[in-house]
């Protein structure tokens, strides 16, 4: 990598940084009480984790050059999966051996039919997206499972537990995954791979690299990611529903593309799309303490997403 892409990538992220900077600097003028009091941050950290873990898996795939839209169905059809089974067996081991299972598989199923079919990844995982909801939602009958029980399991406290009553456990479970990726990414070769083929898979595939298996071990990380954090949130919740996921979505997208991750693949960052997970997270809590109607979200989240890739695709092309 040139000194001026390093560069240009360092840029980039303290740039991000100081994004989140100025954010909770505007959220403290305007709601002091809010946000110079730790509960809320408390509260961050048992919530952001969620869609920074899939904004953190799903990176690897757009740099690499391709969508899932279909993590949040994978969420429902794990998430039912860990609870049917727990209510049935109270082994909340054995329900998430299976829910992750199931991800993996319904992961394979998408990058079966991106890489072995060729259908635009775009297209795939829309397909996949309605097939998995509408499973779940007729395996399920659309009722919901209460699993109450399972905050008093070792595996709730192992992944969604107090540590001393009060910092969430999924929030270093969160910086656990993004360190182990941040090296996947910038110090390993699977890493270089994914840059390569991002940027150009022809000349990835003429430099002997394996684009097809790169690709499939992705879609699988990625279905994997969802199924761990869908059983996460059912043991956060100690409930599944069959709408679980729906909301995640523009969130993960909105912190992707926040945090300089290209939509043209080849480029994007840990750190990046962490930050930008904690920018999306912190948003709908800051309008709200502000004043205004929580509807204001989901329009500040279409913009954020709409800025930030014309943003980046000026820049892009400024490069060129």
């Amino acid at each position: 990598m040139s000194p001026l892409v390093v560069l240009r990538r360092f840029r980039l992220q303290a740039g991000i940084f100081g994004v989140l900077i100025c954010l909770l600097g505007v959220f403290t003028i305007l709601s002091p009480v809010t946000f110079l009091s730790a509960r809320i941050y408390i509260s961050f950290m048992s919530t952001i984790p969620f869609v920074a873990i899939l904004a953190l898996g799903l990176t690897f795939l757009v740099i690499a050059g391709e969508l899932d839209l279909s993590f949040p169905s994978i969420m429902a059809v794990a998430g039912l999966t860990f609870a049917d089974i727990f209510l049935g067996t109270h082994n909340p081991f054995l329900g998430m051996i299976a829910a992750l299972c199931v991800g993996g598989l319904a992961g394979w199923i998408n990058g079966l039919l991106v890489v072995k079919v060729g259908i635009p990844s775009i297209i795939a995982t829309i397909g996949t997206q309605f097939f998995w909801r509408g499973l779940s939602a007729l395996l399920a009958a659309g009722l919901a499972r209460n699993i109450v029980q399972v905050r008093d399991t070792v595996l709730h406290h192992a992944f969604v537990g107090r540590i001393g009553g009060l910092v969430p456990v999924q929030s270093l479970w969160c910086l656990g995954i993004a360190g182990g990726l941040a090296l996947l990414l910038n110090r390993h070769m699977f890493g270089d791979q994914v840059l390569f083929i991002g940027d150009d898979i022809r000349t990835a595939r003429l430099m002997g690299i394996n684009t097809d298996r790169v690709r499939m071990l992705l879609f699988v990380f990625m279905g994997i990611l969802s199924a761990l954090v869908s059983v996460m949130v059912c043991m956060e919740m100690a409930n599944w529903w069959p709408t679980q996921g729906e909301g995640y979505l523009l969130l993960v997208f909105a912190a992707i593309f926040i945090g300089g991750t290209s939509v043209f693949g080849g480029e994007g960052t840990v750190f990046g799309t962490l930050i930008g997970g904690i920018i999306i997270g912190i948003i709908e809590a800051g309008i709200i303490s502000a004043g205004l109607s929580g509807f204001w979200t989901r329009l500040v989240h279409g913009f954020i997403i709409v800025a930030s890739v014309s943003v980046y695709a000026t820049v892009f092309k400024t490069g060129r």
